[in-house]
């Protein structure tokens, strides 16, 4: 594996990427992007031929980057890492040419075992994600209802709401759920986003109204 990009636009994140990637193919080349339209000038400049995208990124979606190197760059294999394990978010990424889709919430371990099977020629994929997409082509997909009134977030972006609202910090939601610091953070990014909020203040203000403490 020669040039690999990264597209995640938090820092804490990337470096984990890449120490993942730096596992896997120790000696890549790694170009490393936090906006969409930075990894798109880059896939105009360098030839890679991995690609690891996230999908929630300050100036749009990954899934923008995936059609331009599947334009570009055919022989690029873009895999996505992500939070999102919904039908909304994989569908759209393998119909835009993803070759894998990967969970960030997975053990380390296991995440390592699936970037592996790249150089085997095998799409690297969720054992989750491997079930959907099986239910998807053997049955008609159910459409998916949020939870909670007003905004569609997930039963796990509700859990993360409730106690960062409740004052805890990242490390210790990631203990009570138990998942890395890293995976809550993107979380927490994903849920700033979607309630249009900037501070915990207001996150719990948004808590509150949507009736999430008991």
């Amino acid at each position: 594996m020669k040039n690999v990009l990264l597209l995640e636009d938090l820092p804490e994140i990337r470096a984990w990427m890449r120490k993942l990637v730096l596992q896997v193919f120790p000696t890549a080349q790694i170009s490393e992007s936090a906006r969409v339209q930075d990894a798109i000038s880059l896939a105009a400049a360098v030839k890679f031929e991995l690609a690891l995208i996230d999908l929630g990124l300050p100036d749009g979606s990954g899934v923008d980057v995936v059609t331009k190197l599947r334009d570009v760059q055919p022989d690029a294999q873009s895999v996505v890492v992500t939070i999102h394990d919904d039908d909304e978010h994989l569908f759209p990424a393998l119909q835009a040419g993803a070759f894998g889709y990967i969970l960030k919430e997975q053990p380390r371990e296991l995440i390592v075992e699936q970037l592996q099977r790249i150089s085997q020629g095998e799409p690297p994929l969720s054992p989750s994600i491997a079930r959907r997409m099986m239910a998807h082509f053997t049955q008609k997909a159910k459409p998916q209802t949020s939870l909670l009134p007003h905004v569609q977030l997930t039963d796990r972006e509700s859990e993360v709401l409730l106690r960062v609202a409740k004052g805890y910090t990242l490390p210790e939601i990631g203990v009570q759920l138990g998942l890395s610091r890293h995976t809550i953070a993107d979380y927490v990014k994903q849920i700033y986003r979607k309630l249009n909020v900037s501070s915990r203040a207001e996150a719990a203000l948004e808590a509150q109204r949507q009736g999430l403490f008991r």
